[in-house]
């Protein structure tokens, strides 16, 4: 065997099975839980959101711990006149000093500070379960979008088949008499208008796959399958769960941080301390010595200093709670207004399947019977049709909104956390 055509042949044989692969028609498939899960991994700003609960812990570690200590150095009772000026030798209180100072803030303003960091690294974690579930949200509607696309893709083959066999039903009826040779254009113009519409159904298609790869990146190229989703509906307990929307449950951290630092800004009433260690060195003669002293804040001025803090702190929280009550007032209006549409929404999908497409399908038959027979002209096989089309489309429109309408009320109110 020649070794080195046969080391040469295996990019060709590769070649051959890629375009084997490619001619078949075999395309990557995208299921509804592998998008969410290739979401958590790829959505930029859930990278983000771990960052900042990182900061924020990181940040909490020294939250309640001393200042750092001072180192202090200095030269004491230096001689400017008389005969021992400029001299640091001569004179007994002349020192050559150095020593440490350390801060002490009161034990009510560590404590504080200690609450608003850990609330702090909690609002971290809250804000990144809000945005792992618009992530999930936003990923589930983008795919629902794309797969609904896909279909009615698929349906406008249908459409094109059946085109043809109305094209072919009408060169019967002119070959036998039946009908005018102008109607031949007719079959024409419907497919005509059917590649304008799927024109727009690319446009739309484009738009999904960007929306979807937005969130997951790559993978959104890939034709998503497997079904629009069948999350359980448990609408009678979404007013219960209201308040613990992931938004709403945020403010919970986000007032109890409030609330520490208007603990913090009380604290600055009470006086902090420090104290102070120094050796200080002199000549030989007269001897080293030591020192020690304490110091202590003096808050006399409240009014003009520490109550304004105090007030502004509180105002904070206030803004805090009646933020909280706005949010929620617009979840429950929201939620209201989703679960009537999710209600009309499925009457109309059920409507649909049940009643306007049937009838369509007959008023088609119908018609198309009565215009082989020579008792209809052509223009009311093709309003049928349009009708017909029309109602397919409709029936996976109503089916995209419910769904998308299901995902918004099951990633708010039944998306379990993490």
């Amino acid at each position: 065997m020649n070794v080195k055509s046969y080391c040469t042949g295996w990019p060709v044989v590769a070649g051959l099975v890629a375009s084997v692969m490619a001619s078949s028609g075999l395309a990557a498939t995208l299921t509804l839980d592998e998008a969410l899960r290739l979401a958590e991994i790829h959505a930029p700003s859930l990278a983000a959101q771990d960052a900042n609960i990182q900061a924020a812990s990181s940040a909490a570690v020294p939250a309640g711990e001393l200042p750092d200590p001072t180192l202090v150095a200095g030269l004491q009772n230096y001689p400017i006149g008389g005969p021992d000026r400029w001299n640091i030798n001569n004179d007994f209180m002349t020192m050559q000093m150095v020593g440490i100072r350390q801060e002490m803030p009161n034990s009510n303003k560590r404590r504080a500070r200690i609450e608003v960091a850990n609330a702090a690294v909690e609002r971290a974690a809250a804000g990144r379960q809000v945005e792992r579930l618009n992530v999930r949200q936003a990923t589930a509607m983008a795919w629902i979008s794309s797969y609904s696309v896909e279909r009615k893709n698929a349906l406008f083959q249908d459409f094109y088949k059946e085109n043809q066999l109305l094209a072919e039903t009408v060169r019967a009826q002119i070959a036998g008499g039946r009908a005018q040779p102008a109607d031949a254009v007719t079959p024409k113009q419907e497919a005509a208008r059917l590649a304008e519409q799927q024109d727009d159904l690319d446009l739309q298609r484009t738009r999904a796959r960007a929306a979807l790869k937005r969130w997951i990146g790559a993978a959104g190229h890939d034709e998503p399958v497997g079904g629009l989703p069948d999350w359980p509906a448990g609408a009678s307990g979404y007013s219960h769960k209201l308040q613990h929307h992931p938004e709403l449950a945020a403010f919970a951290p986000m007032t109890r941080e409030a609330q520490a630092k208007v603990q913090e800004a009380i604290a600055e009433k009470r006086p902090d301390w420090s104290w102070e260690l120094d050796y200080q060195h002199r000549n030989r003669e007269f001897g080293d010595m030591v020192s020690v002293q304490f110091s202590w804040d003096l808050p006399l001025f409240p009014g003009s200093r520490q109550n304004p803090k105090i007030a502004a702190r509180q105002a904070e929280l206030s803004q805090l709670e009646a933020q909280r009550d706005a949010l929620s007032r617009e979840h429950a209006e929201q939620l209201e207004g989703d679960l009537a549409d999710y209600t009309r929404l499925t009457r109309a999908v059920q409507r649909n399947r049940a009643t306007m497409v049937p009838l369509a399908e007959q008023k088609v038959e119908l018609s198309l019977a009565s215009y082989r027979a020579g008792k209809a002209d052509l223009n009311s096989v093709i309003a049928a049709r349009r009708e017909l089309i029309e109602a397919r489309l409709t029936q996976i429109d109503v089916e995209e909104q419910r769904a998308l309408t299901r995902a918004r009320l099951y990633f708010a109110y039944e998306e379990p956390s993490q």
